[in-house]
């Protein structure tokens, strides 16, 4: 049976840091599933972010899974130390190694969740060859690198391949989409097969992030329901 659990995701990059265990509290209050934490190495990506002592401070403020995306070159290099920083899912770029099964078998052996990324002009059959392999496939919806971007329609196809793949081969991963998302189109980002939504400038650069988390959620998990 799919994966059909809704998540929220709210993106440490997009947060205070001045604040960042009080915005922790209060997304985690609010219903968040899992904390997305994005790690760049300004040369997979044009962009440098955060690393492993971060993730063993989040590991330390939270209960919550962390989403451990490495947008890194040779990433296997670096799996085992972010899984024993407290990395529960870890996912790599289909673009970034040119052993992706050998990279989510790591991730797996260490006892972590696998994922696969793929960038927004990479098509879902790059991984046809690993969706058994896999816990969870993220789609960027944005160019990696920085956040604010505006959302690729584009997307939305590919969601739904990943979806129409999942139901033909009964599989159980998680289809997870990443940037962009906001309360404009999550609702349809739903419709078409994703489970887990990854929010960053749409819950930290509001006002109220916890109401802002939990409105993501309704809308999507109301999608879901009346898709049904």
């Amino acid at each position: 049976m799919a994966y059909s659990r809704i998540e929220i995701l709210p993106s440490i990059l997009a947060s205070d840091f001045a604040k960042l265990g009080e915005q922790v509290h209060t997304v985690e209050q609010a219903g968040a599933d899992a904390l997305h934490v994005d790690i760049m190495d300004g040369h997979f990506v044009p962009n440098l972010s955060l690393g492993i002592p971060v993730v063993e401070s989040l590991r330390k403020a939270t209960r919550l899974p962390l989403d451990v995306h490495l947008m890194i070159e040779q990433p296997e290099e670096f799996i085992e130390d972010f899984v024993k920083a407290g990395g529960n899912r870890i996912l790599v770029h289909e673009e970034a190694t040119v052993h992706l099964d050998r990279a989510l078998a790591m991730v797996r052996e260490l006892g972590a969740e696998a994922g696969a990324v793929i960038n927004p002009a990479t098509p879902v059959g790059m991984l046809s060859e690993v969706l058994d392999k896999v816990d969870t496939v993220l789609v960027m919806s944005v160019n990696p690198g920085f956040g604010g971007q505006a959302f690729l329609s584009n997307s939305y196809e590919k969601i739904r391949q990943l979806n129409e793949l999942r139901r033909r081969y009964n599989r159980s991963f998680r289809i997870e989409v990443d940037g962009g998302v906001d309360s404009e189109n999550i609702a349809q980002l739903a419709r078409a097969g994703a489970n887990s939504f990854v929010a960053g400038t749409s819950i930290f650069h509001t006002a109220d992030p916890a109401a802002a988390t939990r409105n993501l959620k309704r809308l999507a998990t109301d999608a879901v329901s009346l898709k049904t």
